[in-house]
């Protein structure tokens, strides 16, 4: 069973960047599609970036789009988000996650996602 642990999280002014990393253990996550998601106080857990194993299908949000990047190494077992010109909307808890489903659609929905991480806060001051 992989195991998800999310680092670099924290406090920045807008147009700031943070770089998010996820380490997996416990098993290669070559073959999994990974995901970051986010949820900010009082809503729902939405969809931010996924990558599949077999870069370069990457996919992300409408209004992270351009902003963020998603990136993997699976030698390493990490998987990063790189985050740029940050707004004060993004401010969430972010969270890693690895599906185990393939196929051509967009890797957007969360209950495709088996394998989750504890989360890191991403807080952006205006």
């Amino acid at each position: 069973q992989v195991q998800l642990v999310e680092s670099g999280g924290g406090l920045v002014q807008a147009g700031g960047s943070l770089r998010l990393t996820c380490a997996a253990s416990a098993r290669s996550i070559s073959s999994y599609t990974m995901g970051w998601f986010r949820q900010a106080p009082g809503k729902e857990r939405e969809f931010v970036a996924a990558a599949r194993w077999n870069l370069p299908n990457t996919y992300y949000a409408d209004s992270v789009k351009g902003r963020f990047t998603i990136s993997r190494d699976n030698a390493e077992n990490m998987v990063y988000l790189q985050m740029d010109s940050l707004k004060p909307e993004d401010t969430a808890v972010y969270y890693c996650a690895a599906s185990a489903i393939g196929g051509s659609n967009t890797p957007k929905y969360i209950h495709w996602y088996g394998i989750w991480g504890q989360g890191t806060q991403v807080t952006v001051s205006s």
